[in-house]
């Protein structure tokens, strides 16, 4: 299934997804921890709730915003900026609205997928080509997760990374340093399969049977 938004000349599509859609594994562990906090009433949870392990490890490659439906459109404002980022970007955001700092040309691919997380209250996932200032190609791989208070989403955090098949590239400038512009490759939202099972736990209601063996009897137990 797949969901489209028409926004100016420009039709973006969004595939449904599940979390597994998720390549970076830094990001899946951010993924889940949010997937855990949304299973308990199947809602976005309150930021302050949100509190994932080696969180600090990853604050370079994160960008928190505050959302404001106030009006027709949302607006969303940086509060935060990982040091990367801003390298990606070429300056440091904290307190700019979000379309205001990426610029006019990137405004139509970056606004919508941040809209249609605020709209829908679940994680985006979106894969882009981008070029370097040396013409290597690099992923750039983008997961948005959103907060709500009093059933309106109000915080989203970004997850950033990039990836470059050749190795190394230059972050520099990445996302303004030529030209081209970015080239989508992927847009998910992920609304299928919400909920992370711990590796190697066995949930409850699941069936277990035990293998017979010479002179044992075969027993089926149901885990409650």
């Amino acid at each position: 299934m797949r969901g489209f938004l028409y926004v100016g000349n420009f039709v973006l599509d969004f595939a449904s997804a599940a979390p597994s859609v998720v390549k970076s594994i830094r990001q899946r562990d951010l993924l889940n921890t949010w997937l855990r906090l949304y299973a308990r009433e199947q809602t976005a949870p309150a930021i302050w709730e949100y509190q994932p392990a080696r969180l600090e490890e990853e604050l370079s490659d994160l960008i928190y915003y505050t959302v404001d439906l106030s009006t027709p459109t949302p607006h969303l404002t940086i509060q935060s900026e990982g040091t990367r980022i801003s390298r990606a970007y070429g300056h440091t955001g904290k307190g700019v609205l979000l379309d205001e700092y990426i610029g006019p040309r990137l405004v139509p691919f970056v606004m919508p997928i941040y809209h249609e997380c605020v709209a829908r209250g679940l994680p985006v996932y979106s894969v882009a080509d981008v070029d370097d200032i040396y013409g290597r190609v690099v992923a750039y791989e983008r997961l948005l997760l959103p907060f709500q208070t009093e059933g309106k989403v109000c915080h989203i955090i970004a997850s950033l990374k990039t990836f470059c098949e050749d190795g190394g590239f230059e972050i520099k400038n990445l996302m303004r340093g030529n030209d081209a512009l970015p080239r989508p490759k992927l847009r998910a939202m992920i609304d299928r399969d919400l909920f992370h099972r711990a590796p190697g736990r066995i949930a409850a209601a699941d069936v277990v049977e035990f293998a017979e063996q010479p002179g044992v009897t075969t027993e089926i137990v149901e885990l409650n």
